[in-house]
């Protein structure tokens, strides 16, 4: 695992440099690396041996090529991002309701996050250009069943590496969200992608203690 921790880390580093002198050569080179680093983490660990560690590997291979879909410019190719994401999200749901829910948290996660997810998502939804409200819509629905479910998996079988990589997703989400929709910042990739690639590492490591 460490091989690759070190490997995300160092592109990561290197893409943010990029954002930083506005170099985009280096973001073209360090994001895929460093999103190859997540899914050689859970690759090399024989996710493919189990259905939980299946879907894990799924959605990390998705969420690379939704790295790569969001460096470019064009909204198009944002809207296929949006989508790819989108499927990853769906495949870590289906990986938590393999290792199995508990209902009980499930709704205590649930309903918090449906009280602050619906005024968040409105208030990003109305800042997105026409053409991907409905997708953007659709995606923050999903990220917080994502997130709902990654909490009830932990209260079905305790590990709380589950639930802080899906909050840490969340938040690196709705960074993307700010830096797209809002107002175009620095500051906003220099906390958000930190918080993702640490959360696709995280995702990564429950597949070899599980």
């Amino acid at each position: 695992m460490l091989p690759w921790i070190v490997l995300t880390s160092a592109a990561l580093a290197l893409n943010l440099f990029g954002e930083w002198r506005k170099q985009r050569v280096l973001i073209w080179v360090g994001k895929p690396l460093a999103s190859t680093g997540f899914v050689l983490a859970a690759a090399t660990r024989h996710a493919h041996e189990t259905g939980y560690g299946t879907a894990i590997l799924i959605a990390l291979l998705l969420s690379f090529a939704g790295d790569i879909l969001l460096i470019p410019k064009s909204q198009r190719v944002f809207k296929v991002g949006i989508l790819t994401f989108l499927a990853g999200h769906l495949a870590f749901c289906v990986a938590f309701i393999i290792r199995g829910l508990s209902l009980p948290w499930a709704l205590g996660a649930g309903l918090p996050l449906l009280a602050a997810g619906i005024p968040i998502g409105r208030w990003i939804v109305t800042r997105a250009p026409a053409r991907l409200r409905g997708a953007v819509a659709v995606y923050i629905g999903v990220l917080s069943v994502m997130v709902t479910l990654a909490v009830a998996s932990h209260g079905r079988h305790p590990d709380l590496v589950l639930p802080l990589a899906a909050v840490a997703f969340y938040f690196s989400d709705l960074s993307v969200a700010l830096n797209r929709f809002v107002r175009p910042a620095l500051s906003h990739r220099l906390w958000g992608l930190p918080l993702y690639f640490a959360a696709q590492l995280l995702f990564a490591w429950t597949v070899w203690i599980h």
